[in-house]
């Protein structure tokens, strides 16, 4: 069972107005795939389940904005996530860029990890 006090691992935001709702969905549910396939070098389980991700907008032009935070500002793969997560949602069909900005509000927590995050690092 979910706890809910815990964070949800992401906020998606669209403002696409002139899309079908079908459209919508199906770009939601490409770019969290998308998401889940990129993973911390020194962590083996991908960023989106560790609640790295804290918002993506998909704005009017297709382009995505996504905010995301690391582990700890001291992050070895800091300079090379953002990059891996600009490249995994502009490839997503319909998306016409990616954009990454890192935040550090409100801190990275293990309460933002999802349950299959807990599973896959044995953290119950």
């Amino acid at each position: 069972m979910s706890d809910p006090n815990r964070a949800p691992p992401a906020e998606i935001d669209n403002k696409i107005s002139g899309l079908p709702e079908a459209e919508i969905t199906r770009m939601t549910d490409d770019i969290v795939a998308a998401l889940k396939t990129v993973y911390d070098p020194e962590i083996p389980a991908d960023i989106y389940e560790l609640g790295l991700i804290y918002k993506v907008d998909i704005e009017d032009d297709r382009s995505v904005k996504i905010d995301m935070t690391l582990t700890t500002p001291n992050c070895p793969s800091a300079a090379e996530l953002p990059l891996m997560v600009e490249n995994a949602v502009a490839s997503v069909p319909g998306v016409s860029g990616a954009k990454v900005t890192i935040v550090w509000e409100p801190p990275w927590d293990q309460s933002r990890m999802t349950d299959e995050a807990r599973l896959t690092l044995n953290m119950w």
